[in-house]
């Protein structure tokens, strides 16, 4: 059993930072993979960076050059550092593990980014 707990949200003016944090408890060892996702209001939900066991990341389009994913493996903590905010990056920010299954199924409760103008 593998639980996921987000932290470090909050409201930042555009062109701010921000470091959101993915804490991990539980059968840790099982985790291959932790994503970082987020959901607007009427929107629908999207990745926006991910992390392998092996440290590969990708990221989506709309954040690459921005956002940057990182590990403290012996934390078991997962980051995600967003620079250059724009008031479309507010959302609630979800992180995510998957195991074997290429299927993100295990969530956290998510933790709200708001970006202002």
């Amino acid at each position: 059993q593998v639980q996921l707990v987000e932290s470090g949200g909050g409201l930042v003016q555009a062109g701010g930072s921000l470091r959101l944090s993915c804490a991990a408890s539980g059968s840790t060892l099982s985790i291959n993979g932790i994503g970082w996702h987020r959901q607007a209001p009427g929107k629908q939900r999207e990745l926006v960076a991910g992390i392998n066991r092996g440290g590969s990341t990708n990221y989506a389009d709309s954040v690459k050059g921005r956002f940057t994913i990182s590990r403290d493996s012996a934390k078991n903590v997962v980051y995600l550092q967003m620079n250059s905010l724009k008031p479309e990056d507010t959302a609630v920010y979800y992180c995510a593990a998957r195991g074997l299954s290429w299927v993100y199924n295990i969530w956290g409760q998510g933790t709200q980014v708001t970006v202002s103008s």
